[in-house]
């Protein structure tokens, strides 16, 4: 493991990136994306028109964010706009034909999802519906007969850069609208939700992605919208980061979709004054907890259940809460360092989620084997599906064939440790170094280092339920100076020969107005 001097590592976070990070004028040309100025002028007559239009988003954050985005804009129009986010539930995903039982309209639009409702496409087509579908999945063998489909990773797509979330589709095919009807609303001000889709869908944070997150924080510091400012209150922090909004925000908003109803979180997004996006986000956090306990129930089963052999780790049981199984299907890709699929399974019925690792595209394994599914989509690293309880056996057997020809280097994963530093070089100017490189996140992880065989000085616990602990390590036997590191959700046990090996992350901590530079354990070897 190589020794890093604060030069090198610069250099080594340098090379992640072609170049300077590109400006929001050099974003490309929306009307690069397939169909985008078809569907632009065929919403902008819709307008004229005074036809009814029904838009149709999903219930994670993506789906959320990119409908939020949508409401808004057309509210600045302004224009009435009837948006449903299916119930994960009662309807199922995206456009599905029980929802479109309830829409009476004369133009559909979806986001987020639509790429592979073949049959809703067939249901508008008969009720002489036009439908446009916005989407950023793989899209199948077979596309949906709509009126115009708008989606980077379609073969024919030639917008240059394909690894874009649902909201960015969004986001881009009304700035077409907006040219079309010579509006003067600034794209600029949805910026702010349109950084928490790209960071919660887990986009690779390079190119334009970079770009926009790194605005987008910007915007949510300074807008006066009240779920934005009610963010900024809760974080309590001079600046936000990628990290903040992965793991105290995104949980929150996906929370609701997961357990009740997204439409919570929609009325956060797009509340009018505070108090009402206040009370939307203290529901938030309460479904949030509960969302942490019955996903911490189904992985403690989950892991009982798992084949730790298995090159694709494939688990099923009965009752398992329906919208925690991705999160589930998360920790066990991190507990076994492989790609996992949990399902939950009810009246004969398994649906499920799948997460990957590494190089291995899930979405790609799970489509070698789509005889033996009733339905999937998804994208390389996470994908949905559901199959018949009776194939499971035979789907667990058939998807780990297709994994067994994978290279096994495709199964590392892809935030390995970057070397050891000097306890000296941990200090303000090493954070600094780290700062100038966020936003972190999905093709840009956050360096992690490496501890070896470090001295374990003290152990304390800390949080109301001590469920958390600081440990105080001295790196080399000769080191003067001491490291303080922090164990979430874990107490380490004071080791009998006191040695400890882990690895760690660094980041600044806020509190009551202090800065500090804080260590935080990933994993312990």
């Amino acid at each position: 493991m190589q020794t890093l001097t604060k030069q090198k590592l610069f250099e080594i976070l340098s090379s992640r990136f072609e170049g300077e990070d590109k400006k929001l004028s050099q974003i490309p040309n929306p009307a690069l994306l397939q169909d985008a100025n078809k569907s632009a002028k065929r919403i902008a007559d819709a307008i004229r028109e005074n036809k009814k239009i029904t838009l149709v988003g999903d219930y994670d954050v993506d789906g959320v964010t990119s409908t939020a985005i949508m409401v808004d804009f057309f509210k600045r129009i302004p224009y009435p706009l009837d948006a449903i986010i299916p119930n994960r539930f009662k309807d199922g995903y995206g456009v599905s034909p029980t929802v479109l039982q309830r829409i009476d309209a004369d133009l559909v639009i979806t986001v987020d999802n639509g790429i592979s409702a073949l049959e809703a496409a067939r249901i508008c087509k008969e009720k002489n519906i036009d439908l446009i579908i916005t989407d950023h999945h793989t899209p199948g063998d077979t596309l949906p007969d709509a009126y115009s489909i708008v989606d980077p990773k379609l073969e024919s797509c030639e917008y240059p850069f394909k690894e874009i979330c649902g909201a960015q589709v969004a986001w881009l095919l009304l700035a077409l609208v907006k040219k079309e009807l010579q509006l003067s609303i600034d794209m600029k001000q949805f910026l702010d939700i349109l950084a928490i889709a790209i960071i919660a869908d887990i986009m690779p944070l390079i190119d334009i992605n970079r770009t926009l997150v790194k605005e987008g924080l910007k915007v949510l510091m300074s807008s006066d919208r009240p779920a934005s400012r009610i963010i900024r209150d809760f974080l309590n922090k001079s600046v936000i980061t990628s990290e903040d909004i992965a793991f105290q925000i995104a949980p929150r908003i996906n929370s609701a979709g997961r357990l009740e109803d997204a439409h919570i979180a929609l009325d956060f997004f797009t509340a009018v004054d505070a108090n009402k996006a206040y009370k939307q986000f203290e529901l938030l956090g309460q479904l949030n907890d509960l969302r942490k306990e019955t996903e911490a129930e189904a992985t403690k089963e989950a892991i009982q259940e798992a084949d730790p052999d298995a090159d694709v780790i494939v688990v099923a049981k009965e009752n398992w809460h329906e919208g925690v199984v991705g999160i589930v299907a998360a920790r066990l890709v991190d507990k076994f360092g492989k790609p996992a699929i949990v399902l939950s399974c009810e009246n004969g019925i398994a649906k499920g989620s799948a997460r990957s690792i590494g190089e291995v595209s899930i979405y790609e394994l799970i489509k070698a084997n789509e005889h033996l599914l009733t339905k999937f989509g998804g994208h390389k690293m996470a994908a949905g599906l559901g199959l018949k309880e009776e194939n499971i056996d035979t789907f667990r057997d058939a998807i780990n064939v297709t994994a067994s020809t994978i290279d096994p280097a495709d199964f590392i994963p892809k935030d390995k440790v970057m070397g050891i530093l000097s306890s000296e070089d941990i200090d303000f100017e090493l954070l600094h170094l780290l700062e100038n490189f966020e936003p972190y996140g999905e093709a840009n992880h956050r360096p992690s280092f490496l501890l070896k065989d470090a001295e374990v000085v003290s152990i304390k616990t800390m949080g109301k339920d001590k469920s958390h602990c600081r440990i105080t390590l001295r790196q080399f036997p000769h080191d003067r100076k001491t490291l303080e590191l922090i164990l979430f959700r874990q107490v380490l046990e004071m080791p009998a020969n006191r040695k400890v090996s882990c690895s760690y992350t660094i980041t600044k901590n806020e509190f009551n107005g202090k800065v500090s530079l804080q260590l935080l354990v990933n994993k312990i070897y």
